[in-house]
């Protein structure tokens, strides 16, 4: 797992790998993103890395393996991330727009407060994944496996679920406006908070 250190110069952001600094505070930010992002598309496996606040953009990370990396804060632009195997990470509050996530695998993940606009996440296996307070626009998951994650008090728009498995999937407290659940098991999914 990635180390979390604080960032020495006090501003409260997590220190990127390598680094006692955050991304912001590093004396040429724009040269250690190109180091990151070489590094990544060369490398299919991508571990305990932490590069929170990072814009990423235009890189392939298909049928990459991500494992215990913090994504926090990060925004992707038109990103490739078809047939990628994530687990253990975080990507809260990170910003996602044109990405491609088709027939990707992930496992045990948070994108808590995120954001996706215009995103592909067809035909995946999205199990266990936090997607509490997220604002989802113009996003399709259809033909996927979502069983056992979260979409409480996320804001939803001109998303599609067709044909997913929505087995203990919780949309409790979800804004749904032009959401498309058809040929999807939403009996199986939790819409409302449960009484205690």
């Amino acid at each position: 797992m990635f180390a979390n250190k604080p960032c020495v110069a006090g501003c409260g952001r997590p220190a990127i790998t390598g680094y006692n600094l955050c991304f912001i505070h590093l004396a040429d930010p724009e040269q250690e993103k190109s180091r990151i992002c070489d590094f990544m598309e060369k490398n299919e496996t991508i571990k305990d890395l932490n590069v929170s606040g990072m814009r990423f953009e235009k890189i392939d990370f298909s049928r990459h393996n991500i494992y215990g990396c913090n994504f926090k804060d990060a925004s992707f632009i038109n990103c490739n991330f078809s047939g990628v195997k994530i687990r253990m990470s975080f990507f809260d509050f990170a910003e996602f727009s044109k990405c491609d996530f088709s027939k990707s695998d992930l496992q045990f993940l948070s994108f808590a407060g995120a954001g996706f606009n215009a995103c592909d996440f067809s035909w995946s296996d999205i199990v266990h994944i936090n997607f509490i307070g997220t604002t989802i626009l113009e996003t399709a998951f259809d033909n996927s496996n979502l069983y056992n994650s979260r979409f409480i008090s996320s804001d939803m728009t001109k998303t599609s679920f067709v044909n997913c498995n929505l087995k203990r999937v919780h949309f409790a407290n979800s804004k749904q406006k032009n959401v498309l659940f058809k040929s999807s098991n939403t009996a199986e999914a939790v819409f409302e908070m449960e009484e205690r």
